[in-house]
C-alpha cells in the first residue's frame, strides 16, 4: 500500500457520514491511506479503526488507523498531509483553519464555512500559506450529472434557458441520532442539503449573476422521535422553508426550493431546459442516474390540444423522455471523490475539481436566499466561478486522471 504516491490523511470527526468515507477510503481509493481518526467522543473514533482493523482481516489492504487523543495530535503529525474535516457544520470554520495554521490541506464536508466572512478567512489563509482547500459535495464528480453536463456541453439541449429543482422532507428529528445542528447556526434546509442542488446548479448553468429569495421558519419548535434523543424539544434558529430565484450569466435563471417543514415521499424533478430540448438531471445527492433528454421530435406523437383538458387518471410524467446511458465512471456512492481528486492534485500540480472557489461561489448563493429576503431586494453575486474540469474515464476505479 505505501508508494511515493500515496496521500495520507487524517480524519477529524467521526460522526454518521463518517461510515461512507471510512469505506470508500479503505477499499476504493487507491492513492489515499487513512492515518487516524479523532473524535470528541472517543468511541467513535474507536468504532471506526475496529471498522478498518475488520476489512484488514477480511483481506483489505490497507493501514490500521491510530486514534488520536485530540484534532491538534492529528495536526501536529508528520505524516499527515491533508486533514479531512467532517464535524459539524459550525464546526468546520475552526478545525479547517486551525488546519490550515499547522500547515495541513483540509478537505472539508460541507459547507466551507457558515457565512462568507468564514469562508474568505479560510481562503485566505490557505492562499497565503500556499496550501489545498477544497470540499463536498463531489456528488457532482459522478456518473449522474457529468454525463447531463456533458450532453449539455454538446448542444442536446440548445442553449441553457433554465431550470428548476427542489430538495422536499419534514426534517431529520423523526431518524436522525443527532438532529438538533440541522436546526441551528450551519443547518437548515439550504445549508444542509442545497450544497448538492446549488453545486449541480452552477456546474451545468455556470456562474450566477444575482438572486432573489423568500423564506420564513414554519416551526419555532421541533419534537425528535429518533433514538437517543426521543422526547427532547429542538429551538429552531434558522429559516426551514426557503425559496429562490438565480439569474446566471449565460442569462438562465432557475428556481431552487429547500425545506424542512413539508409531508412528501418522492423528491421533485431537477430539470434543465434548453431551446432544443430539456433535460432530467438525477438527485444531486448521489452519484449515479438516471439521466432522461426530452426533445421536440420525441414528443410529436403528444395530442395538439391542452394537456390540462387531455388528462384522464394519473399522468406519465416520462412520456417521450429517454433515458441517456451513463457515459462515466462512479455510478455507486463515492462519497470522497473529492478527496481523492485534491490529493492526487497535490501529487500531479493539476487543478482539483471540489475547489474552494466553487465552494464559496456556492455559499454565497445559498446564503443571499435569507438575505433578499429581509431586503426584499436583488442581490448581485460578488464572487466569480468557472465551472470545474469534467471528470475523464480511468480504466482502473479508484484512481483519479492525471
Amino acid at each position: 500500500m505505501e508508494s511515493k504516491k500515496t496521500v495520507k490523511v487524517a480524519m477529524i470527526g467521526v460522526g454518521a457520514i463518517s461510515g461512507i468515507y471510512l469505506q470508500n477510503i479503505t477499499k476504493t481509493f487507491r492513492e489515499i491511506e487513512l492515518t487516524g481518526l479523532c473524535d470528541l467522543i472517543p468511541e467513535r473514533a474507536e468504532q471506526g479503526a475496529a471498522y478498518v482493523k475488520e476489512e484488514i482481516e477480511k483481506g483489505t489492504q490497507a493501514p490500521q488507523p491510530k486514534i488520536y487523543r485530540d484534532m491538534f495530535e492529528a495536526f501536529s503529525d508528520p505524516e499527515v498531509e491533508v486533514i479531512l474535516n467532517l464535524t459539524r457544520p459550525y464546526e468546520h470554520f475552526e478545525v479547517t483553519k486551525q488546519a490550515l495554521l499547522h500547515g495541513k490541506h483540509v478537505y472539508s464536508e460541507k459547507p466551507l464555512g457558515v457565512d462568507m466572512e468564514e469562508a474568505n478567512e479560510l481562503i485566505a489563509l490557505a492562499e497565503q500559506r500556499g496550501l489545498l482547500l477544497g470540499g463536498a459535495p463531489d456528488t457532482f464528480m459522478g456518473a449522474g450529472i457529468q454525463t447531463a453536463r456533458r450532453l449539455i456541453e454538446n448542444g442536446m439541449i440548445g442553449d441553457l434557458v433554465g431550470a428548476s429543482c427542489a430538495m422536499v422532507c419534514h426534517g431529520h428529528e423523526t431518524w436522525h441520532p443527532d438532529p438538533e445542528f440541522y436546526y441551528k447556526r450551519g443547518g437548515g434546509p439550504m445549508l444542509d442539503m442545497g450544497p448538492y442542488y446549488i453545486t449541480a446548479l452552477v456546474q451545468l448553468l455556470g456562474e450566477a449573476k444575482g438572486v432573489m429569495g423568500m423564506t420564513k421558519k414554519s416551526f419555532p419548535q421541533r419534537l425528535i422521535t429518533s433514538e437517543p434523543h426521543y422526547g427532547e424539544t429542538i429551538d429552531v434558529d434558522v429559516d426551514t422553508y426557503l425559496m429562490g430565484m438565480i439569474e446566471f450569466t449565460s442569462g438562465a435563471i432557475a428556481q431552487v426550493f429547500t425545506t424542512f417543514d413539508v409531508h412528501y415521499t418522492v423528491q421533485p424533478r431537477f430539470e434543465v431546459y434548453g431551446t432544443k430540448g430539456s433535460l432530467m438531471v438525477p438527485d444531486p445527492n448521489t452519484f449515479g442516474g438516471p439521466v432522461l433528454l426530452l426533445r421536440p421530435e420525441d414528443a410529436a406523437a403528444a395530442p395538439k390540444t391542452d394537456p390540462g383538458l387531455a388528462r384522464h387518471g394519473v399522468p406519465d410524467f416520462y412520456a417521450g423522455w429517454k433515458e441517456i446511458p451513463l457515459l462515466y465512471d462512479y455510478a455507486e456512492n463515492s462519497r470522497g471523490l473529492g478527496l481523492a481528486d485534491l490529493c492526487k492534485a497535490l501529487r500531479t500540480g493539476r487543478g482539483y475539481r471540489a475547489n474552494y472557489q466553487q465552494q464559496r461561489h456556492v455559499l454565497e448563493l445559498m446564503t443571499s436566499f435569507s438575505r433578499s429576503c429581509e431586503t426584499k431586494s436583488y442581490l448581485p453575486i460578488q464572487t466569480r466561478y468557472t465551472p470545474t474540469a469534467s471528470m475523464k474515464n480511468n480504466p482502473m476505479h479508484g484512481i483519479l486522471d492525471d
